[in-house]
């Protein structure tokens, strides 16, 4: 078959995932991206003036995410608070359909390979949500754990997710910015000698990663940022390019130019440029749309 050939960078929404320590701002600065509703699955937004939904099971997360699929125009950005959290509502949703009394009773190991299959299909909802023209942002809890890498003889402490060994990795391939934020630290020589570390109160946002902490990003950001949502503008500052699915839809102003959109879609679906689950939210909207032309009409008639 032909090879379909693209050229130049291509712009998507971000996928990001903001974590660190207890209090120092990780939900206010995702609230901070462009238009965002909260998934809130740990009761931690209550002090931000964020329009959120408040979810208490696994099957409400999975929903809400279809859900905003298919909104209007009014949100740009959806908020996941906390994908540890969320990880804890997926191990309640195994144990519950499979009747365990804990994810421990499948045997070794063998429960949290369920929830890694679970949390990856998240993952490919959120994708679709990308697809669509939202962001999507996690925030995450930052532990401190024992790494030993093969090359050293001796391991060391690094901060990384609070997840589990399964669903860590996912999170972190997933991602186009895995962003580790912190309270700057400064070292001095004592009057011993000896080197310390000096904490400060002023919050910084890492990038990139070290042997203190796992950071990324594909959006060439320096690697350290002050804690400000204006220096992440690189992930969200959309080129200028022709209107998105959505977009174009909510301008039709006719049920002929809905089909045509259709007819496009359907094709990107061919070419791989749509996946099917984008298909079906993009039907939802041109179904609403089509309504709202044809009683337009109506009352015009």
């Amino acid at each position: 078959m032909a090879l379909k050939i693209e050229r130049g960078v291509r712009w998507t929404p971000g996928r990001c995932v903001v974590y660190g320590t207890e209090g120092i701002g990780k939900s206010t600065l995702a609230a901070a991206f462009p238009s965002p509703v909260v998934l809130d699955t740990e009761e931690g937004t209550h002090h931000l003036d964020v329009a959120r939904v408040a979810i208490g099971s696994w099957d409400e997360l999975r929903a809400a995410v279809a859900e905003i699929g298919t909104s209007r125009g009014e949100f740009r950005t959806v908020v996941i608070d906390s994908a540890d959290w969320a990880e804890r509502l997926a191990i309640d949703g195994i144990c519950k359909t499979e009747r365990k009394k804990s994810i421990e009773d499948f045997g070794f190991g063998k429960g949290y390979v369920h929830v890694a299959e679970w949390y990856g299909k998240l993952l490919a909802s959120c994708d679709g949500l990308v697809g669509m023209g939202f962001n999507v942002v996690f925030v995450a809890h930052s532990t401190v754990k024992r790494t030993s890498p093969p090359d050293l003889t001796d391991g060391y402490d690094r901060w990384e997710l609070k997840l589990s060994k399964q669903v860590s990795p996912l999170l972190k391939e997933w991602c186009d910015a895995l962003l580790f934020v912190n309270y700057e630290t400064r070292t001095v020589e004592g009057t011993d000698g000896r080197t310390k570390a000096l904490g400060g109160r002023k919050r910084v946002i890492h990038t990139e990663r070290s042997a203190a902490f796992d950071a990324k990003n594909r959006y060439g950001l320096d690697p350290v940022l002050p804690m400000d949502i204006d220096a992440l503008a690189p992930i969200f500052a959309e080129p200028a390019k022709r209107p998105g699915w959505r977009d174009r839809v909510a301008a039709a102003a006719t049920v002929e130019e809905l089909g045509r959109i259709g007819d496009e879609a359907d094709q990107a679906v061919s070419d791989g440029r749509l996946t099917p689950e984008q298909r079906g939210q993009l039907d939802t909207l041109i179904d609403a749309r089509q309504t709202a032309i044809e009683a337009g009409a109506e009352v015009q008639a």
